[in-house]
């Protein structure tokens, strides 16, 4: 990963962030996210993060959420070596839901 460093934040920071007007992306599989996300977030699957990169914003701060935090990790570190400006949400979607933070379900943010 180059050196370059993954800022990280906990799931009260994220929320905050995004209630801000922070983008929040998820980086899971399709069925993870239909089955429970943080309601507004959008979803680009790490896999397809390389080859869809244009739609991800590199100009602004964006916070990245998976299931536990480590997923998101390496997407938020690859985009922030893509020169974006990416934070990890610590313990992902499993400690969002832990929380009690705003959820959804099926393929709408």
């Amino acid at each position: 990963m180059n050196g370059v460093t993954v800022p990280e934040v906990d799931v009260q920071q994220a929320a905050q962030l995004q209630r801000d007007g922070t983008d929040l992306l998820d980086v899971r599989e399709p069925d993870e996210f239909e089955a429970v996300h943080a309601t507004g977030a959008s979803l680009l699957p790490l896999g397809e993060l390389a080859d869809r990169l244009g739609e991800v914003p590199l100009d602004r701060p964006l916070l990245v959420i998976c299931r536990s935090g480590a997923r998101s990790a390496r997407a938020a570190a690859f985009i922030n070596e893509q020169g974006g400006q990416a934070t990890n949400v610590a313990g992902g979607t499993l400690a969002w839901v832990e929380a009690g933070l705003p959820t959804s379900s099926g393929t709408d943010g």
